[in-house]
């Protein structure tokens, strides 16, 4: 997930739009934002970086997408909310962000991914495109035999079969999501100055494997040094999540070829390009409909490489960029994607329902420069997908990542000393203060989550959905996928409308009667409809 642009009107802001912007499986340490040494190019991401808010230490609720991306829109972590994996469903009555914009008056609208399961909206007043994948229980995983392999999982085919393409599923999906998000900002523009304010969050699926990419982003980087990770670590050394990663991946027992792996990392460094290039195509819609201004853009992904707490999987980007009232900083606290909801809910003046479970916390007093606390800041993660036999938590706080499993050793790094994580300071401390830490987070952890319990609810789950799967498909098959609309008879010359007056609506810049250009107008809006 990588974009959100939102126009806000409210009694306390200037009337302004939201366009929240989301990639899927951007890892925040490859970006040259972050990482200065990187061969990856993306001008149109470093050039708002340079005007944004930049959380340098932003992390994911959980490294799997359906999960990160239920907890992004709700607020929640996937335990309150049961996300579980790529098959769990988000109850209806979970509010979103868009559901607390929705209730202020603007027009919630999404274009390309998000991973719903069942329902398709939640609180998403329009969708423009259908999702890449399906919003079914087919995906369901089963702790039950953890050692079989499903036809759906990844696989080395991803890294073996690396190269460029000129047609794949995710360019026919991300093309058909930039079309309908481009052509809403500019019908957006083109409406009357007491339209509804609106929110337009466009999820594109690259950089997500598999790993190909048209020939304009492979050829972008011929010639180019192509680095092979810089942390190897033999199979039978590796520690126990990760081999099973490993075999969930088919990659166990793999002698991958460094040429393999170098054009897979091509690509993917392709793939982030393409994204790049799309974020610069939509920010250049709204510089050229005088929007660029009064549009809040927001930068995201739902996670990294995923399914692993280290950070290059569990680490994200995430970028605001309000220039009316936010200054460009780096901020290095960490921070959580489920801080998004309150902040937007802040940005546009209105107010959280404090009745209601919430995880996240507002960053605008990061935003604003006014963040004063000197406790470091706490980010938890949760996951209990494919890969694991049982949860999998993480708790980042300062300068430590702890990360424990019932069913594992507990691991525990110093980011600040080893950002690589290559010394596990449960296993090998190196001083009685590392002890003592470990001992605060393993207690601390036993006090946070009842293993016992949330281990029977995701085994409950499982079974349930894997029983309904089983039975929907037998028989007539009745799809859950969302069915965009698209209503012909209000698009382009149509008779039930003057064909003038159609022709001067359309246009833009507006013109008058003779031609002369008229002043955009701002959007009012229910939201600002008090106090403006």
């Amino acid at each position: 997930m990588v974009n959100a642009f939102f126009r806000v009107t409210c009694s306390r802001v200037t009337p302004t739009d939201f366009d929240p912007t989301n990639s899927d499986q951007v890892s925040a340490p490859l970006l040259h934002i972050h990482n200065r040494s990187s061969p990856i190019q993306t001008p149109h991401i470093d050039a708002l970086a340079a005007k944004s808010a930049v959380f340098s230490s932003a992390y994911c609720a959980a490294p799997l997408c359906a999960p990160a991306r239920s907890s992004l829109v709700t607020g929640q972590l996937p335990s309150r909310i049961a996300a579980w994996d790529n098959a769990s469903s988000l109850a209806c009555d979970v509010p979103t962000y868009a559901h607390y914009l929705r209730k202020e008056g603007y027009e919630t609208v999404l274009a390309g991914k998000m991973h719903f399961v069942g329902e398709q909206l939640h609180g998403f007043e329009e969708r423009l495109t259908t999702d890449i994948y399906p919003g079914d229980f087919g995906w369901s995983v089963n702790w039950d035999d953890p050692d079989r392999r499903l036809e759906w999982y990844h696989s080395s085919s991803s890294i073996l079969q690396a190269g460029p393409c000129v047609r794949s599923n995710q360019l026919d999906f991300d093309e058909e999501v930039m079309y309908k998000s481009t052509r809403y900002l500019y019908a957006a523009a083109r409406r009357p100055p007491a339209s509804r304010p609106w929110c337009l969050t466009v999820s594109l699926t690259h950089p997500h494997d598999p790993y190909t990419i048209h020939n304009k982003y492979w050829d972008r980087y011929e010639g180019a040094n192509i680095p092979l990770p810089d942390v190897e670590i033999a199979q039978e050394e590796q520690d126990p999540h990760s081999k099973r990663l490993l075999r969930v991946c088919d990659l166990w027992n793999t002698d991958l070829p460094d040429e393999a792996v170098k054009r897979a990392r091509r690509a993917y460094f392709g793939a982030v390009s393409y994204v790049d290039d799309n974020v610069g195509k939509l920010l250049e819609v709204l510089k050229e409909c005088s929007m660029d201004e009064d549009t809040i853009v927001i930068f995201s992904s739902d996670h990294g490489y995923k399914m692993s707490w280290f950070e290059a999987s569990a680490r994200v980007p995430l970028l605001i960029s309000y220039p009316q009232r936010i200054e460009p900083r780096i901020i290095k606290e960490n921070v959580s994607s489920m801080d998004l909801l309150p902040t937007l809910v802040e940005l546009i003046g209105s107010s959280l329902d404090e009745r209601l479970p919430l995880d996240g916390k507002s960053l605008l007093p990061y935003l604003y420069g006014s963040e004063t606390s000197e406790e470091p800041n706490t980010v938890i993660g949760e996951y209990a997908g494919e890969g694991t036999i049982a949860p999998y938590m993480m708790i980042r706080r300062g300068q430590w990542k702890f990360i424990t499993c019932p069913v594992d050793p507990p691991q525990l790094f110093d980011l600040f000393a080893d950002p690589k994580e290559l010394v596990n300071l449960a296993i090998n401390p190196s001083n009685d203060a590392d002890k003592a830490m470990l001992d605060h987070f393993m207690e601390e952890a036993e006090q946070r989550w009842d293993f016992k319990s949330i281990h029977a609810e995701v085994l409950r789950s499982q079974r349930a959905r894997r029983l309904c799967w089983s039975a929907l498909t037998r028989g007539r098959f009745e799809s859950w996928d969302y069915q965009p609309r698209d209503d012909a008879k209000e698009k382009y010359i149509r008779n039930h409308i003057p064909l003038e007056e159609l022709e001067l609506r359309a246009r833009y810049p507006p013109v008058d009667e003779l031609g002369q250009e008229r002043p955009r107008g701002r959007a009012q809006g229910i939201a600002g409809s008090a106090n403006q």
